[in-house]
Formats: C-alpha cells, structure tokens, sequence
C-alpha cells in the first residue's frame, strides 16, 4: 500500500519562481480536493530529524505507566492539551470506544503573546522533559507548512492569496501523537479509528510507523493509503468543506485493525489539525455558490465545541 492511491505533489513547485510550476501546483491540488480531498506532498519542509525526534518521545511517552500518563489527563482542558486515555473518543455515529490514547500539543502561549482565544497552556511531563520542546518545535512546522497549502487553496479558490492569514494565524491548531496499543482481543468490535471526517480546514500526516489508514472514494470504494518516506498526506476537513459550499471534499476516512500476524503491534500516527480562530465565519464563499449554499452560517468555534461534544471528549 502506497499513496500511489492519492495525488502526489512536489510543495517545491508552489515556493518557486516559475509561474507554471505554481499554476500547475495550484490547479492539481485543487483537483485532488474536489475528486478525493486527499494529496500526498513532497518537500514539504517539516524537517525529517523534528519528525524522527517527536516519534522518539511520543513513544516514550506512550510506554509510561498508565498511572502517570493519567496525571496529565486534566478534565479541565476539554481533551485540547495533554492526554486522552484508551477508548476515551469515539466517532461521529458511534457509541463503541477507538481503540486509541492520544496527546494534544496547541499553541504555544507565553508572556509575550497575546491570549485572546482563552487556550490552555501547553503541558509539562515530568518524566520526559524535552516532550514539550520537541512537540512545539514540530507544531510550528506543520503550522508553517499547512499555511503555505492554503496560499495555494486561496488561489484555487479564486480568492487572494493570503485570504487565510488572518484566520489560521493563532488559530486553534493541534498536533495530536496517536498510539494504537497492541490489540488484546482480536475479536472485538471496536476498531483502531472508526469511519470519519476531520471537522478543521486540513490536516497534516507525516507517515505512520504501520499500515492502517483508508479513504472511502467517490465510489464507495475503501483505498488504502500509507505515507512513502519523504511525503505527507494532506486532506481537507469539514470546516474547509463547509466554507467552499462543497467544492472541496472532506473525505471520509478510518484506521482499520491489522491482520493477524500484526495484532500484537503498536501503530504510532501524528496528525496535525489546522484550526482557524474561534471568530472565523465558516459561511459559504460566495465563490463557490452557485444555486444554493449547502450549508448554514456558523462560526469555527462554535461548530468545533457542536463536533467535540459529537466524539464525546467535550
């Protein structure tokens, strides 16, 4: 399995000079969107040594025991920073538990930064001091690099370049480590991720250490899909699908259990989830209506708290 099942994209041709090069980036991403909502890109700037960093310490963080990962599960987060316990979330139109613990880094918030959007602050792990630094370095490369993807969107869309700056910037982004722990029962119902839509503008996947990921295509069709080395898979969310009246596609997507001879190990996965501000008005571009908008008006923030409560970790 490969991505050869999704566009590939070389970012490279985007950031040059050549304007066919861009031209040519902007009109295939767009066509990736509107077909799939998922695009496998290249070049795409996140240092390979931050990667291999975060994955050495979610890891290790992940291998705790339960007790101590406990200590920084903070109901008074909401589930947005610091950790998720096993079977906590579960999918949109499901009641059974993902087979999934998970962590939440966000932005960085510090004296010298303005707090208006009221985030939590980052957490401290006592027993892994160097996790914090590492998550916020990674954090700030997906950010960059999500940014640039939606100047090439912005353009697709018929719209001015940086039409999305003012929105993402702070925005309410997360990277969230994943652990899929061994599966105990290979009998069970629950599955590793059930089917689903991300509900922020796109997400960020660098290649998870095991098989497991599939998109469901315009046919019905599920298609396995896993990272080759030096790419990200890209994909668009509800809130990116909303604003373009359903031009872009939010495509459904889950992580399904291993065969047998698998079963026994762990899968590891880091997306980062691109966020607008709270304030941001998801309200259809009037660019992208043509008899009707399929959608009502409502804000990021309050379409966010609707979809939490949804996976109950709100």
């Amino acid at each position: 399995m490969s991505t050869k099942n999704i566009p590939q994209l070389d970012l490279s041709d985007f950031l040059s000079n050549d304007n066919n090069l861009r031209n040519k980036f902007v009109k295939s991403l767009g066509k990736a969107y509107a077909d799939i909502g998922f695009v496998a890109v290249k070049n795409h700037g996140i240092p390979e040594n931050t990667i291999d960093k975060l994955y050495q310490k979610l890891k290790a963080f992940f291998d705790l025991p339960l007790s101590v990962k406990q200590k920084y599960e903070l109901e008074e987060n909401g589930g947005q920073r610091g950790y998720t316990s096993f079977g906590k979330e579960h999918a949109k139109n499901s009641s059974v538990g993902d087979l999934k613990e998970f962590w939440h880094f966000g932005q960085e918030i510090n004296e010298n930064s303005r707090n208006e959007e009221n985030y939590p602050q980052n957490i401290y792990v006592d027993e892994i001091p160097d996790f914090l630094d590492i998550g916020v370095e990674a954090y700030k490369s997906f950010e960059k690099t999500g940014f640039t993807i939606l100047r090439a969107l912005a353009l697709h869309l018929g719209l001015d370049e940086n039409y999305f700056n003012e929105f993402v910037k702070g925005g309410n982004s997360i990277l969230r480590p994943i652990h899929y722990p061994p599966i105990e029962n290979p009998q069970t119902n629950a599955v590793r991720a059930g089917e689903h839509e991300d509900i922020n503008l796109i997400t960020l996947l660098v290649g998870a250490s095991a098989d497991g990921l599939q998109v469901l295509n315009k046919n019905g069709e599920w298609i396995s899909v896993t990272a080759v080395k030096d790419h990200i898979v890209v994909n668009v969310g509800d809130m990116l699908q909303r604003l373009t009246n359903g031009k872009l596609k939010s495509t459904t997507h889950r992580v399904i259990n291993p065969e047998c001879e698998k079963i026994s190990e762990s899968r590891y996965s880091v997306p980062f989830f691109l966020h607008p501000i709270s304030s941001m008005k998801l309200n259809c571009l009037e660019e992208c209506i043509d008899d009707k908008k399929n959608y009502g008006d409502i804000t990021a923030g309050d379409y966010l708290t609707e979809r939490l409560k949804e996976l109950g970790v709100m």
